[in-house]
């Protein structure tokens, strides 16, 4: 898409609305959550920090020179939680350090910390949208689906990166209903979502919206997904049936062409 046929995120908004987002919604698989036009909003820097502050507390952190030093940065408050949560909690450090580790393996599965549901909630929630975010950034898309899918965007301080990376992941992994319903909750429901993501957003929706089954567009989009799976050294057996699965695709499109070029030159004849 041209620069110069990109519209603004309100204006993409509105298009999702009257172009179909909103009518296919009882069609898209829900997040399990109920959604509410703007029913989620991020708390503030200093309501984060009060949050941060009192789970620092109730884990018994006492350095508090490190934690005022990472509150006085101008990080996301996302960000800033996280490194609070890696002060406080040595397994979270762990598990934080592993999925930013551009040069390290992609972990598999998602922590137990996070699956733990006896885990403090404000530990949980934001532990698993950073470590979502930075697996996404590595395009390791299974385990940043699985980790979001296992806690409450209203749990999290920052519910616009839950809904997007969501977004995302789900469209990577070639989940139509599952991310368009990520997409709709991000621009319904969160008050104040960046720009940034409203707009890449509405352009995966749009997207999506050409999508069809088995054509060269779904051999393309399957494709890729093997090869995010091969870049992580994925290459088992999941891997492999999908592999088996576009070559199939593939030798039934050129047998199609095949039949359809003798159809025409029986017809000329």
């Amino acid at each position: 898409m041209r620069p110069s046929h990109w519209l603004s995120a309100p204006a993409l908004a509105c298009l999702l609305w009257s172009g179909g987002l909103a009518r296919a919604e009882a069609d898209t698989k829900p997040l399990k959550e109920v959604a509410s036009f703007g029913s989620l909003q991020a708390p503030t820097v200093e309501a984060a920090r009060d949050q941060a502050a009192k789970w620092y507390a109730s884990v018994g952190g006492k350095d508090q020179k490190a934690f005022d030093a990472i509150w006085a940065t101008d990080r996301s408050v996302l960000d800033r939680v996280s490194q609070t949560l890696a002060l406080g909690n040595p397994e979270a450090a762990k598990i934080l350090k592993e999925a930013n580790d551009l040069n390290g393996p992609a972990p598999e599965g998602v922590p137990a910390l996070v699956k733990d549901k006896k885990t403090d909630n404000f530990l949980r929630a934001n532990l698993a949208l950073a470590y979502a975010k930075a697996l996404s950034n590595r395009r390791v898309f299974e385990e940043a689906q699985l980790a979001l899918a296992s806690v409450k965007p209203e749990q999290v301080v920052d519910p616009a990166a839950y809904f997007f990376v969501r977004a995302v992941a789900e469209y990577s992994l070639m989940n139509k209903s599952e991310s368009d319903a990520a997409i709709l909750r991000l621009l319904e429901d969160v008050t104040e979502a960046p720009e940034r993501y409203r707009m890449v957003a509405a352009l995966m929706h749009f997207d999506m919206l050409t999508w069809q089954d088995d054509d060269l567009g779904w051999v393309s989009r399957k494709m890729n997904v093997i090869a995010d799976r091969l870049e992580i050294n994925r290459g088992g057996e999941k891997t492999r049936k999908m592999q088996k699965e576009v070559l199939v695709r593939l030798e039934e499109m050129i047998k199609e062409k095949e039949n359809q070029q003798k159809q025409q030159q029986s017809g000329g004849s």
